[in-house]
């Protein structure tokens, strides 16, 4: 997508960030029921300084959410992703793929050298993207969440930056 800005998100981003991550939302990638229509986006642990959006046409096509693992000093050398989403309209044109690069940049400023995730294990298509991206898994945890009447894994993965 030629004209993708990502930038910081914001505090009046609240509203464009519920509505995408509830139209969104997936069991394939989220083990949480989907959030109340009137629920907001940015919560006490959920902050703007967590999340870069990406916005291409005048719209949001994605974010990406890049958190501390821990409160940790012995693990300040690590950012994790916990969550990623592309609006429909954007799928498939490059977004996810340039929100992870600018996650990278973001957690190397933070003085990051490594980025951990974790995905389903019935997620094919987020795990073909992070291979393809360098992150490997480091770990399972078999059947960890029951999710519409079957067990899931879930897959821990990781790369150095």
């Amino acid at each position: 997508m030629s004209d993708l800005i990502i930038r910081p998100a914001a505090l009046a981003d609240d509203a464009t960030l519920a509505d995408l991550d509830r139209r969104t939302w997936s069991p394939l990638h989220s083990v949480q029921p989907p959030s109340s229509p009137d629920a907001p986006f940015f919560t006490d642990r959920n902050r703007p300084e967590h999340l870069l959006i990406a916005e291409a046409a005048g719209r949001t096509a994605g974010f990406i959410r890049l958190v501390a693992p821990t409160p940790l000093a012995c693990n300040a050398h690590v950012r994790a992703i916990q969550g990623l989403a592309v609006d429909d309209w954007a799928r498939g044109r490059g977004v996810a793929r340039a929100l992870l690069g600018a996650a990278y940049e973001e957690a190397r400023r933070q003085g990051a050298v490594r980025i951990t995730l974790r995905v389903l294990g019935h997620n094919a298509p987020a795990r073909r993207l992070y291979e393809s991206e360098g992150f490997a898994v480091e770990g399972v945890l078999p059947g960890e969440f029951l999710l519409d009447g079957e067990y899931v894994d879930d897959v821990l993965m990781g790369r150095a930056l």
